[in-house]
């Protein structure tokens, strides 16, 4: 089993799920009411309202790395499907699958799957509950910059954490001012690193398996079986 660049795979997994997952918190959600701008709420609540309208999501993006402090600068492509809290991962020549209730991670490279049971007592675990409850901990939001973006506008978001132990000092988020959907998220370290996730292609209500968001072990028989519970 190689272990060479498992745990960078992980690292970059770990990152690009939490950034889709905010994305579906910010869409499929309303925020806590807090003293908020209004005219950020009222194009939120309009994307959330266009998003629940579909059975599910499927989305092509561009995930980029960047610090120039540290020259710094990676681009990785991949997907993900969606459909309620499930959802099929596939980045950097992994796949997750989240079935509703375990989540599986198979690395073909070092042929092993990684099976856990969503727990919310753990920050590192992305589960439904935290996904309705992320801007409980505190968010302060307002319009920031439009731009034009080959014939789109584009209306940034500013969100800004209330928690001063966060690691980021903003959190951008872009949205089609016409389709009401989801540009890019780019969120800015106060140590200077910029993460930048865009939305390639955004398909809605797709045929999908009725074994779309199931495990089949079988696809993998020679593989290395963790499971962490």
């Amino acid at each position: 089993m190689k272990l060479s660049n498992q745990d960078s795979k992980k690292n970059y997994l770990q990152a690009i799920t939490k950034n889709i997952f905010l994305i579906t918190t910010l869409l499929l959600f309303s925020f806590a009411t807090q003293a908020q701008d209004k005219k950020a709420k009222q194009l939120l609540d309009e994307v959330t309202a266009k998003v629940k309208s579909y059975d599910n999501i499927t989305i092509d993006f561009k995930y980029t790395l960047n610090n120039s402090k540290e020259n710094i600068n990676q681009d990785s492509k991949g997907n993900v499907t969606m459909k309620g809290n499930q959802y099929v991962l596939n980045f950097m020549g992994v796949t997750r699958i989240f079935d509703g209730k375990k989540t599986y991670t198979i690395v073909p490279e070092d042929e092993e799957i990684t099976i856990s049971t969503a727990n919310d007592k753990d920050d590192n675990t992305i589960t439904p509950s935290k996904m309705l409850t992320f801007f409980n901990s505190g968010y302060r939001y307002n319009m920031d910059i439009i731009q034009n973006v080959k014939g789109r506008k584009i209306q940034y978001i500013q969100l800004v954490s209330t928690n001063p132990k966060d690691s980021r000092k903003e959190v951008l988020l872009g949205i089609d001012v016409q389709t009401k959907h989801i540009y890019n998220l780019i969120e800015v370290g106060k140590k200077g690193t910029k993460t930048t996730l865009t939305v390639n292609s955004f398909k809605t209500n797709q045929p999908l398996s009725k074994n779309q968001f199931t495990f089949a072990g079988s696809k993998y028989p020679n593989y290395y079986i963790n499971k962490l519970d």
